[in-house]
């Protein structure tokens, strides 16, 4: 197939077993041009770094970009299986994905934001409050996240810490528009952690685009659920719990948040709140490089194998892992290998890296 030919275009991209479809230009990836036309299809880094778009080509040909081959390994193409974020298609195309719903996908917005606050909450932990446009506000997911624009072109994503109807912020009893928390973790050399822990300042402005995501509560369930977290990948989570208690969600859920030292688990007290108020959360806190004048009793080891001690057969659960990119997919080949659970049941969003990003 030519490139003349692949760029003609537009091709007819058909989601099983919804049935929804969308069209795609030449040279458009399969995920930017569902994304354009709000159809969800589950991704994650946008990049080809994670594999969380990854889904079965049923029919019709594509041609990848550049990805990493943990994302997706020649086997995995040679099966059938493409990264929507990398392939485009060079003629119409029927995908199965059984993530895509019909009212998943909320409209992408540009706007700007004002830091409203910055808490130190660790040594590398920073909880950013940013204020909103209150003419346009933005619909979202308790899960999403959203991209820093910067200055150069170059983008930044983060989870929103607060679920979406948490939104509206009150300064002495007064309403000041909407409100997002951040929790930007330090990235030694990092452009755009640096500026945050050394230079960003209340009352500064920023330009955001958003919701972006796949990973959010799939309501239609009754399953329990695992919640895997490491390290600043609670913040996602924190946003799910924060909707499960609004929405008077009962399904049995377990939490795991695992780090390297106590002070990593930087929200520990209010988790333990929430908790208290709600009988079917249940928390168990992992810590896997403990020293001495830690003091520490409770789990220890990797927090993705904590769940695997816990729970050997997850056949009739829902997992949503959130985090390092190690402990997602180590989650993933474990969860749906060795404890059984559905592929399609497993929900991640990957914290990749710029370095990630760009590695081979």
């Amino acid at each position: 197939m030519t490139s003349a030919t692949a760029a003609a275009g537009p091709f007819q991209v058909t989601v099983q077993p919804s049935g929804r479809s969308f069209g795609a230009t030449g040279g458009e990836t399969l995920l930017a041009a569902a994304i354009r036309q709000g159809i969800g299809l589950p991704y994650g880094c946008k990049d080809g770094a994670c594999g969380s778009c990854k889904c079965r080509k049923l029919e019709g040909q594509v041609v990848h970009g550049p990805h990493q081959s943990k994302a997706l390994s020649a086997q995995e193409e040679a099966a059938g299986f493409i990264l929507t974020c990398s392939a485009t298609a060079l003629t119409d195309v029927v995908l199965e994905s059984r993530q895509v719903t019909d009212e998943s996908a909320f409209p992408i917005k540009k706007m700007p934001a004002r830091v409203l606050s910055l808490e130190k909450k660790s040594h590398d932990v920073m909880i950013v409050r940013l204020q909103l446009p209150a003419n346009e506000p933005m619909r979202y997911h308790a899960g999403q996240y959203i991209e820093f624009i910067l200055r150069d072109g170059d983008r930044r994503s983060y989870s929103m810490a607060n679920a979406p109807h948490t939104l509206v912020r009150t300064d002495a009893g007064a309403p000041s528009g909407p409100a997002v928390e951040l929790h930007i973790r330090h990235m030694a050399g990092g452009k755009f952690t640096s500026h945050v822990f050394t230079a960003m300042k209340e009352k500064e402005i920023l330009r955001v685009e958003g919701p972006y995501g796949s990973f959010f509560l799939r309501e239609d369930s009754p399953k329990p659920l695992v919640l895997l977290a490491s390290g600043t990948g609670f913040a996602p989570i924190k946003a799910v719990i924060e909707h499960m208690r609004f929405k008077g969600i009962r399904r049995p859920a377990t939490l795991y948040w695992g780090g390297r030292r106590p002070a990593d688990l930087y929200l520990d007290e209010w988790v333990r709140e929430r908790c208290a108020e709600m009988p079917h959360l249940t928390y168990v806190p992992v810590v896997s490089n403990a020293l001495p004048e830690d003091d520490w009793t409770g789990r220890t080891g990797f927090v993705h194998k904590a769940v695997l001690e816990d729970f050997p057969d997850l056949s009739g659960h829902q997992v949503y892992a959130c985090g390092a990119p190690v402990v997602v997919d180590s989650a993933r080949s474990e969860y749906t290998g060795l404890a059984r659970l559905p592929a399609e049941e497993f929900y991640a969003d990957s914290f990749t890296t710029e370095a990630d990003k760009h590695k081979g």
